[in-house]
This record gives C-alpha cells, structure tokens and sequence, in this order.
C-alpha cells in the first residue's frame, strides 16, 4: 500500500523515471519495484542504511549495473541511449583520481575525455581552495582531492550528478567548504544532483527533494517542503494501554507506548483528537521511522510517485 498526494501539476521534466526497477544477485534482491521520479534541477537527498539498495540505484543509473527488472530512464530517453551518458557525471565514495598525476594534468585529462568541457568552471573550483595546479593528487588533503574530484565532474558540465557519499571522509569544515560548493555550483547551471549521504542534518541543509530506500523498495520520495508536514508526532492515552484503536483512522508510521502513554508519528486524516499533544516532527525524526519502520505505508509527495505497468507497487 502507499500513499500518493495530489499530482504534480507544473514539473519542468523528469531527470530520472524509475518503472519497477529491480536488481537480483545470487543473495537476493538488492532492489525491488523501485519506481519514482525525480524532477529535474533538484538537489535529491538518497537517503538509507547500508544495504537498502543506494549504491545498486546510482550503479544502474550510470550504466555499471545491469537491472534484472524494470527500466530507469534519464531526462524521458532510455539507459542505453548513446547521447545519455554524456549527460551524466558520478562521484563515488572512494574518488578515483590518479594519485601521481598534477592537479593540471588531471584537469588536462578532465579536458580530453569530455567534449563538452568547461575549463573555466573546472579551474575555478580548484583555485578558489587554493590548492596548487602543480601539486601531484597524491599529496593533496581529504577536502582538496574532493575538491579537484568535484572540479572534474561540474568541469564535465553535466544535466545530472550522481554521488555517492561523496563528503564521509571529511572532517566538519572540509565538509562544510564542499557542501557550500556543491550548492554554488548546482544552483549556478541548473544541475540536478542525487546525493547518497548517512548524515541527516547534511540533507537537511542541502536538499530539496528525497528519495528514502529501505530493503530495497522505496519509503519515501518527494519534495522536503511537502514530507514534515505530511506527519505529525502526537502523544496520547490509551486507556487499555493499546493504542491501535485510537489510531486506526490515521497513517501510522511508527508508534512506541509506555504503561498507558503512546507517542506516534502519523499522517492524520481528518481531525487529531483534542485531548492528544500534537507536534511537528523534525525532518530526522521523520526520516529515521520511516527507516525503521519498513512495513509502514510508502509516501510520494505531489509527482514523485509512478505507477509500474504489471508490476506491483510496495
């Protein structure tokens, strides 16, 4: 079962369109019935804990994995499309780079292996962290390998950038300086970014729109605005101490009771009794019971949601 809101009425195009997207290893699924959309120009936050089916996503998405079900199509044209790729740029956890190679050098190559490459762009970034063009990306700090492995991907000048936890290993200001640039950039040309990350409080700041995976299927997917006020926290009485009954007519997505107190997180329908103490849960509060929460109903906000033909939805 999930729950769809009102359709999205004024989109400017879809950067990614999931249809029943799956994968199958010899272990058993890593992604299952994925389906969504994610609206171009948005920063999305990928948001799961390891083993939800992130990595398999940004994988089939940048053509490393082969999908065993479904489709996922860039910008409304297929995966194998040749004019595709060009338009895709991906940052992985470890950020290859050749570690004998200068920072020039690595740009030069950046130069060489994309027609439409932006120098300017590319050098800018490098130069505004000050990090030397002659000094070999061996001995660079954490903040500046990341740095030049970001100037290398906007330098591609790309529709779409997929990351994959692309800030883990820096220390607090490092990570602050890139978030900053990764903003800057992505606002300035309209890119639209999908950023895996396990800090919350970083998405928070960062992104506009969510995508939420748990077990493989999608928890959660739209715009950050429309997800808060979608729940509310609420605590209550129960007077035999099983609150099931007084919640039956909301969403719940998850509930704790003590002795006779519950606390739950809801997506009401209708009227919220008048005896309860209701809040509005924090962005984090929402995404962590939705995670843990994995048989709770799916939500899409406004167009985030697609049907699979023939294929069932979570």
């Amino acid at each position: 079962m999930t729950a769809t809101l009102a359709p999205d009425g004024a989109s400017g195009g879809w950067a990614l369109e999931a249809r029943g997207l799956g994968k199958h290893y010899r272990r058993g699924w890593a992604l299952r019935d994925c389906s969504f959309r994610l609206p171009a120009g948005r920063i999305c936050g990928l948001v799961g804990p390891n083993g939800a089916g992130k990595s398999t996503l940004l994988g089939i998405a940048t053509r490393q994995v082969s999908p065993t079900q479904g489709e996922l199509r860039v910008f409304g044209a297929p995966l194998d499309d040749p004019a595709t790729m060009p338009r895709v740029a991906f940052l992985g956890q470890d950020k290859p780079l050749f570690k004998r190679f200068t920072v020039a050098e690595t740009l030069r190559m950046g130069e060489e292996l994309n027609p439409g490459w932006d120098a300017a762009a590319a050098e800018r970034i490098v130069r505004s962290g000050q990090v030397p063009m002659d000094a070999r990306i061996g001995t660079l700090s954490g903040g500046q390998h990341t740095r030049v492995a970001l100037a290398l991907a906007f330098g591609k000048r790309p529709d779409l950038l997929l990351l994959d936890e692309p800030m883990a290993d820096l220390d607090p200001l490092a990570r602050h300086d890139m978030s900053a640039l990764l903003m800057s950039e992505a606002v300035e040309h309209g890119t639209t970014v999908m950023m895996s990350s396990h800090l919350l409080s970083e998405l928070e700041d960062m992104c506009d729109y969510l995508l939420v995976l748990a077990d493989g299927r999608v928890r959660l997917a739209g715009d950050a605005d429309a997800v808060v006020p979608a729940h509310a926290l609420v605590t209550g009485v129960a007077g035999d101490g099983n609150p099931a009954e007084l919640l039956a007519p909301h969403t719940v997505v998850e509930v704790r009771v003590r002795g006779r107190q519950f606390q739950a997180l809801v997506r009401p329908d209708g009227p919220l009794p008048a005896d309860w103490v209701v809040a509005e849960p924090s962005l984090e509060e929402v995404l962590l019971a939705h995670l843990r929460s994995t048989d709770a109903p799916a939500l899409f906000t406004p167009g985030a949601g697609i049907e699979a033909e023939g294929i069932p939805t979570a």
